[in-house]
């Protein structure tokens, strides 16, 4: 498979990957548990959002954007292309992935102090799998050339479900990730500061923050299964499918805090994610018939998305509607939820 890839683009990437969340977890270490307030989500997001344009200015420049051969130029434009546009839509799909940790947070009462470390383990438990699966993922196409049919089948699928779902209220009491948890680990009644495992009556236990970052990595398996096929279907060179991600999801936690409280004013959105969806499911299935250029793939999801949003604002959800998360994780009440979920944690 034809990448741009070189060793040398491959060890900064990673290099940079890595001094990144190194940085991070120092900075979390040094401020201990504390409650993200927004002006900090902001300042953070800012900062994620103009690292990803920096870089994909940098590989444009890298890649001979400014060189007059038309040739190499040609290749610059493109790949610029093609990471912003794969970047905007794991960005897009992203902000599901926010909407189920609120709900997961809210239905086990995570505490606010608690939740960017949570958050962080999150993040690399993502990074991890989107590598694999990515990985995978571009060997299969480079082998078997049928996947694309069958991954831009399976978004137009994931499309028209998102689309039906959306609007309605999730059932997390129902969840079976959830209820095979409950039943075969013991989870202590209260949290124990930071600690993932705790005793309580002598018993050692799992604590309930320990149970919910296991169910945000389910939740993130679940996600990268959707957002894989479509940052396919915009290119299939790993280096800029994987980089895309990556940017997409360094930036996660930053926007939780940010969203979070504005979660309910982008009701709309969820239909937006399912139209482009399914217009990149077809774009893969269309293939070898025509190959839609990738600026209008980059305007139409950015058309999308915007009037999805602004849609939303305009016409604000009436009170009691979902926020349109299609993923089957339900924020209900606190209060009622964490009865429950003390009463099963006694059960076992």
């Amino acid at each position: 498979m034809i990448s741009v890839g070189t060793p040398m683009l491959w060890s900064l990437f990673v290099a940079f990957v890595v001094v990144a969340l190194a940085v991070d977890f120092f900075a979390m270490a040094r401020q201990g548990a504390h409650t993200v307030s927004i002006r900090e989500a902001t300042i953070w997001s800012l900062i994620w959002i103009a690292v990803s344009f920096v870089f994909v200015a940098w590989l444009w420049w890298y890649l001979g954007g400014l060189s007059g051969d038309p040739a190499t130029k040609t290749l610059a434009n493109a790949k610029a292309l093609e990471f912003v546009t794969g970047y905007l839509v794991e960005k897009a799909l992203a902000v599901d992935n926010i909407f189920v940790f609120l709900m997961l947070f809210t239905y086990f009462g995570v505490p606010a102090q608690f939740q960017k470390r949570v958050l962080m383990y999150g993040i690399i438990g993502a990074l991890l799998l989107r590598a694999i699966m990515i990985l995978v993922g571009a060997w299969l196409i480079s082998q078997f050339h049928f996947v694309m049919y069958i991954f831009g089948a399976f978004l137009v699928f994931t499309g028209i479900k998102m689309w039906w779902a959306s609007g309605e209220e999730p059932d997390l009491e129902s969840n079976p990730a959830l209820n095979w948890v409950s039943r075969h680990i013991r989870i202590s009644s209260g949290y124990d500061g930071e600690k993932f495992f705790t005793y309580q009556n002598g018993i050692r236990m799992a604590t309930p923050l320990f149970v919910v970052i296991l169910l945000i990595g389910i939740v993130d398996v679940i996600f990268a299964v959707d957002s894989i096929p479509a940052i396919f279907a915009i290119t299939t060179d790993p280096f800029i499918v994987l980089t895309s991600n990556v940017f997409a999801i360094l930036g996660l936690r930053a926007m939780f805090f940010l969203l979070a409280s504005m979660h309910d004013k982008f009701h709309l959105l969820s239909y937006g994610l399912a139209i482009v969806l399914v217009f990149i499911g077809t774009k893969m299935l269309l293939i070898d018939l025509y190959k839609i250029p990738i600026g209008i793939s980059l305007g139409f999801t950015v058309l999308v998305l915007a009037a999805t949003m602004i849609l939303s604002v305009k016409f604000p959800a009436k009170e009691g509607e979902s926020s349109g998360s299609a993923f089957p994780f339900d924020g209900k009440s606190e209060g009622k939820n964490e009865g429950k979920k003390k009463e099963s944690s006694r059960d076992n």
